[in-house]
């Protein structure tokens, strides 16, 4: 399933932070990045996780959710990332939700009753939606944090911080940043366990 999401996309050779953090990601392996916007670095980490659920859940569709949960500092990249993963999830019959500021509560909280399987969030709007108790994420098998560095920028780590401590402890932990900086690095130790590190020169880019 997920060559013929990949076929979708029209994707043909991986870019390099693809190419190093695929392989350990399908694996289980937590991943710590140093990747820009541009380098091909959401499919870096919906790829692995898309992969793991179809041969986890095979064509028995679960229920509950949502088992993946992908964190955005903004608008815009919460809504690149799930027109990316709705293609995928397209091919693989899984249900994607993105949950942003500035739409209606109501409509979220109805989609999130209904279920889903990965959920696009921003941290404020997802805070919100946990404090309200319009969802769970008793079931996270698969956390993504992207942009990392400007959700630290923005001020949305305490958010961030407390939406992972309302993960399982075992989930798998993908987490994105423009650089690797001391302070990112110090997040990752808190969030992650034993990371594999992908680092992409500028100029491989």
């Amino acid at each position: 399933p997920s060559r013929k999401a990949v076929d979708a996309l029209g994707f043909t050779e991986p870019t390099p932070v693809q190419a190093q953090s695929i392989p350990p990601g399908i694996e289980g392996r937590d991943i710590l990045a140093a990747a820009q916007t541009g380098t091909g670095k959401t499919l870096a980490y919906l790829l692995p996780i898309f992969d793991q659920m179809v041969r986890h859940f095979g064509s028995k569709r679960p229920k509950k959710g949502p088992y993946a949960l992908v964190l955005a500092p903004t608008r815009e990249l919460a809504q690149q990332i799930s027109e990316c993963a709705a293609t995928i999830a397209e091919v693989t019959g899984f249900r994607t939700l993105t949950v942003i500021g500035g739409k209606k509560y109501t409509t979220q909280i109805e989609h999130l009753r209904q279920g889903c399987d990965i959920l696009i969030a921003t941290p404020g709007r997802l805070i919100d939606l946990a404090h309200q108790k319009a969802l769970s994420l008793d079931m996270i098998h698969y956390l993504v944090l992207d942009e990392v560095d400007r959700m630290m920028d923005m001020g949305f780590w305490p958010s961030v911080s407390t939406i992972v401590r309302m993960t399982p402890a075992d989930r798998q932990t993908f987490l994105f940043s423009a650089t690797l900086t001391p302070d990112v690095e110090a997040k990752a130790q808190i969030v992650q366990n034993d990371p594999v590190t992908v680092e992409i020169s500028h100029q491989g880019e």
